[in-house]
Formats: structure tokens, sequence, C-alpha cells
């Protein structure tokens, strides 16, 4: 696949979305040909250049789709955002997915999406079929979600785009191993972009998409849920942030089983009933957000109480072993000395917390 033909051809498709119909859809139905529209609190879209092609819109963020004799065709759902708002100011995104993906030539699968200010046209790449993208020489390597992305810029030189003809810089995270079903942490994405200089702008759309270029294929997208939601601090785990970040190790340590970890990352690991790790941290305002950076051991729900002076403030939730950011907003406390303690209390003994940092502004 011709990356420069590809990815004119990818901004073509969200320039012509802009005057296509847009409709409403409330049951499973088959397009044909070019159309975008809403179901299910989804936007999806169908877009090609020529050739036969179908889109089923099932429930939710589901859809199956048909290609082939095409020049360059795009099936997605997901979500569009108003360009108003940045990546940290919308919470954190992920998109659990599963495909039965069976392309024949090039095509790929992954989250695809735009910024604006600055303009950028994004790609989280996890499987493909004869080619890989981009074609370009790799900036480095990222873990995320347990898996290997190699990262690459690319820019376009007066080419399509959401905002007319621009230059404009494509971002992508291409997995070194394909895989067709897990979980896409979004968000994590774009912190290691902008830990390597790529800077992000504000969002205008995520959605899972399916690609085929000039070839044929068939997918069946069976699982597609995008959550979005919390705060994120806009640093990541080895960058700086714009609040007050405490590593967990580097708090007092309580309980007969808990300790320090070094792997899924440096950290605490709470494996039973009230134990938990805490410090003191002074504060003159008497509202902020608390961001815990952890997992679960397993795939069980793992929950970790936060206490500020001895108070229940909230709880934070992991769905996984793989780390993410969770937020409790605008919690009311007191001010000058307190204590923070981080404590597990409804372990059943299906699940232990392992905890990295905590971030407060």
């Amino acid at each position: 696949m011709r990356k420069k033909l590809r990815g004119m051809l990818l901004s073509l498709a969200m320039c012509a979305q802009l005057a296509m119909p847009c409709v409403e859809v409330s049951a499973a139905q088959t397009i044909y040909d070019n159309a975008t529209g809403t179901q299910d609190g989804y936007n999806y879209e169908l877009w090609k250049d020529y050739g036969t092609t179908s889109m089923t819109l099932n429930s939710g963020g589901t859809f199956s789709c048909q290609w082939s004799n095409i020049g360059n065709a795009l099936f997605r759902k997901g979500i569009k955002f108003d360009c108003t708002k940045t990546y940290q100011q919308i919470g954190n995104i992920a998109v659990e997915y599963g495909c039965n993906y069976q392309p024949s030539g090039n095509s790929y699968l992954c989250v695809y999406g735009w910024t604006k200010n600055p303009l950028v046209e994004y790609y989280i790449v996890d499987s493909w079929g004869s080619w890989r993208p981009p074609g370009a020489s790799s900036k480095g390597t990222i873990t995320v979600d347990g898996g290997t992305y190699d990262v690459y810029e690319t820019t376009r030189v007066n080419q399509p785009s959401i905002e007319g003809t621009a230059t404009f810089k494509q971002y992508w995270s291409v997995r070194t191993s394909k895989r067709t079903s897990g979980t896409i942490s979004v968000t994590e994405h774009f912190k290691a972009w902008e830990r390597m200089g790529m800077s992000m702008g504000k969002l205008y759309e995520t959605a899972l998409t399916v690609e085929g270029y000039q070839s044929s294929g068939s997918a069946n997208v069976y699982k597609n849920t995008i959550s979005v939601g919390g705060s994120s601090s806009g640093g990541g785990s080895t960058g700086t942030t714009t609040g007050n970040k405490v590593e967990c190790e580097s708090m007092t340590i309580t309980g007969q089983y808990a300790g320090t970890i070094s792997s899924p990352f440096n950290g605490v690991a709470l494996y039973a009933n009230n134990e938990s790790c805490k410090y003191t941290q002074y504060f003159s305002n008497s509202t902020h957000s608390f961001t815990l950076r952890g997992c679960s051991n397993n795939s069980n729900m793992a929950k970790v109480d936060l206490l500020i002076g001895g108070q229940k403030k909230g709880t934070f939730y992991y769905g996984n072993q793989y780390p993410a950011e969770y937020t409790i907003e605008n919690v009311s406390h007191g001010t000058g000395n307190q204590e923070i303690q981080l404590i597990i209390s409804s372990d059943d003994g299906s699940w232990d917390a392992y905890i990295d940092y905590l971030l407060i502004n």
C-alpha cells in the first residue's frame, strides 16, 4: 500500500463525510455506498472511492463489512468530539474490541481519528493484511496494553484534511505482532506520543476502523466498546505532570503481605483487606482531583479506596491487568496537613491491587 495515496484517500474520507447525508439509525441495517450517521450513541461511516462494499450496522459499536474490487474503502464506528477539548480535558479513552478480520491483500484494523490545533491525523494499528503501514522509519517503540508498538511520524503536504487542503502531521502506533481483540488504551498512546515530541491538539474523532486498499476481504466487529471519562494529568508514567505526583513506593506501606513490585511498573502490591500505603500531604485548598495509576493482577475488578484525614472519599476501579489511570473528581477535604491513605477493604481473594503513583490536581 503506497503511503502517499493511501493517506490522501483517508484524508478525503474525512472531508467527504462533511458533505454526506447524516441520518439517525435505530436498528440494524446494511448500507452499500458512502454514508455517515449515528446509531446507539456511536458515529458510523462507510467511505469508498469505487468498488463493491457493504456495511451492516449492528447494535452499539459493532458492525460487519465486506469489500472487493475497490480502490480504497473505510468502515468505522466511533465517537465524534467537537474539537473544543484536548484529550486531557476529555478524559481517559479506551476501546475494547473483538473482530473476525479476514483481509485478502492490503488492509488494516485500527483506531483512527484527527485533532485540530495542531492538525493531526492519527492511527493505532493492531492488525493488517499484506502490507504493514506506514512504510517509514520508526521513532522508537512503546509498550501499551501488554504489547509493543513502533511509533512513526509522517507529514502530508498540501493534502485534503478535515480543514480542507493543508499540510499536517500523521502519527502512528503500529503493533509489532498482530492481534484482533483486546483493549486499546488510546490515551496512553497520546501520552507516549507527546513524550516523544508529537504534540496533540483538540480531539475531533476516535473510531475503530477497518480499511481496505486495492484488495478484498471481510470483517465482523463483534465487540467495540469505547469508554470516555475521568481526568488525565497529561504527563504519563515517565513524563512531567501539571500537579503533584507521589510514587506509591515512596509512601509508608502497611500490611502483612503488602510490598513493593518492579512489574508491570515500579510500585506497590496490596494483597489483602486493610493493606495500604499512606503519606502526609499539605493542602492550601480544600478541593482537588485525585488520579491513581494501577491495575488488577488478573482479569477481575480490583478496588482501591481513597481516604483523606481518615474519611473515605471514593474508590478507584481497575478492570484488568493492564495499567491505567482513573480519577476521582472534585474531592472536598480538609486543609493543612492531611493523611492520604490508599487501602483495599473489599478483597474476596480473587484479585490483588497493583498501584503505581498518585496525581493530585
